[in-house]
C-alpha cells in the first residue's frame, strides 16, 4: 500500500501556500492497525488495490448507457416523449460516469498505469466538467482540508446554500432547505458554463494564493469545453426535427437529472449529522492528526445496498474513500468493515447512516439547521 502518512496529506504535485498544520500525535494505534490490515486484507488474497473485472464490466455498461442513449436521441427514429426518456436515462448514466469513472481515474485508484487513468479522466471533461480544477479543488484541498470552513472550497459551491456554520448568511437562507435540492439539479450546468471559467479566472482557490495554470491545461479547458457544447447542443439542433424549446426541454432533463444525483450524493458525504466542522487555532494549528481529522468530518451511508454503492463508485463508502484515495473504489464495500471494526476497537468516530433515506433526512435538518438566523 502506497497510502499517505500519518501526518502527510493524499496528494502529489505542488503543495497549496498553506499555514495549517495537521498535530503529528494522538490515536497512533488506530492509524497503524488500520493501514496495516487493509493492507493485510490486498496481500493476503494477492488482488490488486485498482481495478478489476467487475469495475471493467461496470465501466462499459455504465459508458454504454451514457452515451448509448445519447446515440437512441440523435438517431431521430423516436417519438418525443421516448427522447425525453432517453434524455433523463442519459442524466442517469452521466452521473454514473463521473462516480464510477471518472472520479477514480482522477484520483490515480482506477489503474496503476497513469496513462489508463488520465484517459479515463477525460470522461469528466466530456460530461462538461474539468478534470484538471476538479484534481485541485477536490482531490488536492477537499481531500486534505475536509470540512474546514474558509478552506474546503466543497463548502463553498455557491453562496445560494449555505453548507457550513462559519459561512455568510442570508435572509434566503432560512429557506434553503426546500430549494436546496433543485439548486443542486443545476451542478453540472454550472460546471459546463460558469465554474471551471471562474476558478481558472481566480487569483485564489482555497490555500492556493496566485496560482498560476499551465497553458496546456487552459487549451485543455477550451477544446474540452467546445467538444461539449458541438455533440450536446450544436449536432442535437442541426441533425433532429425539433424546435429549439423541444431540444431546451430534453437538454434540461438530462443535466438536471445528472445534476440532482451529482449534488446530493457528494453533500450526503460531509453536511450531514455526525460529521464535525473543525478549524485551525490562532497559529494554524489542528487539534487532530490528519488520518483523525478525516474520520471526525467523514460519513458513509447506505452501507448495505448493493445497488446503490455500485452505481455511485463506493461514493457512499467515504470515510474508505478518504483514507485510501487511491485504492480503487470497487474494493471499498470489502475494507469498509475492517476500518469500522478498528475505528471501534480504538474509540475513534465511525459516521454511519444505514440507509439513503435516513441520510437525506440528515442532510435536509442540517440544511434546515444552517439556515437558521445566528444567534444574537
Amino acid at each position: 500500500m502506497t497510502e499517505a502518512a500519518d501526518n502527510t496529506p493524499p496528494f502529489q504535485g505542488n503543495q497549496p501556500d498553506t499555514k495549517i498544520r495537521f498535530a503529528p500525535r494522538g490515536a497512533t494505534a488506530f492509524i497503524s492497525d488500520v493501514k496495516a490490515e487493509v493492507a493485510r486484507y490486498f496481500e493476503e488474497r494477492g488482488i490488486s488495490k485498482h481495478a478489476n473485472a467487475g469495475m471493467v464490466l461496470k465501466t462499459i455498461l455504465i459508458l454504454s448507457l451514457t452515451y448509448g442513449s445519447y446515440g437512441m436521441i440523435i438517431s431521430g427514429q423516436f417519438g418525443l416523449w421516448t427522447m425525453l426518456g432517453l434524455c433523463v436515462l442519459m442524466g442517469i448514466g452521466a452521473a454514473g460516469t463521473g462516480f464510477c469513472v471518472a472520479h477514480d481515474a482522477l484520483h490515480g485508484a482506477y489503474s496503476a498505469k497513469p496513462r489508463v487513468n488520465r484517459i479515463l479522466g477525460f470522461t469528466f471533461d466530456l460530461l462538461g466538467a474539468n478534470g484538471y480544477m476538479w484534481k485541485i479543488t477536490h482531490n488536492v484541498i477537499h481531500h486534505t482540508y475536509t470540512n474546514i470552513p474558509g478552506i474546503d472550497e466543497d463548502l463553498t459551491v455557491s453562496p445560494v446554500v449555505r453548507l457550513s456554520p462559519e459561512a455568510p448568511r442570508y435572509w434566503f437562507h432560512r429557506f434553503q432547505h426546500i430549494f436546496a435540492f433543485p439548486a443542486y439539479s443545476l451542478a453540472t450546468l454550472n460546471w459546463l458554463f460558469a465554474k471551471d471559467f471562474q476558478q481558472f479566472l481566480k487569483k485564489d482557490i482555497g490555500p492556493y494564493k496566485g496560482k498560476k495554470h499551465p497553458p496546456s491545461e487552459i487549451f485543455t479547458l477550451i477544446w474540452t469545453k467546445l467538444v461539449v457544447v458541438g455533440y450536446m447542443i450544436v449536432i442535437p439542433l442541426v441533425v433532429l426535427d425539433i424546435t429549439w424549446w423541444q431540444f431546451a426541454i430534453g437538454f434540461l432533463a438530462m443535466h438536471m437529472t445528472a445534476g440532482l444525483i451529482l449534488g446530493l450524493i457528494f453533500q450526503l458525504a460531509h453536511v450531514v449529522e455526525g460529521p464535525e466542522y473543525l478549524g485551525p487555532d490562532g497559529d494554524g494549528n489542528m487539534e487532530h492528526t490528519w488520518l483523525i481529522h478525516e474520520m471526525r468530518t467523514t460519513a458513509n451511508f447506505a452501507r448495505s445496498n448493493r445497488l446503490l454503492s455500485w452505481y455511485v463508485g463506493g461514493l457512499n463508502f467515504q470515510i474508505e474513500h478518504h483514507l485510501f484515495p487511491q485504492v480503487c473504489s470497487i474494493h471499498y464495500p470489502k475494507i469498509s468493515n475492517i476500518v469500522r471494526d478498528v475505528a471501534h476497537r480504538h474509540g475513534v468516530p465511525y459516521n454511519d447512516h444505514p440507509t439513503l433515506r435516513k441520510s437525506i433526512g440528515s442532510h435536509y435538518r442540517m440544511l434546515k439547521q444552517l439556515g437558521r438566523p445566528l444567534a444574537a
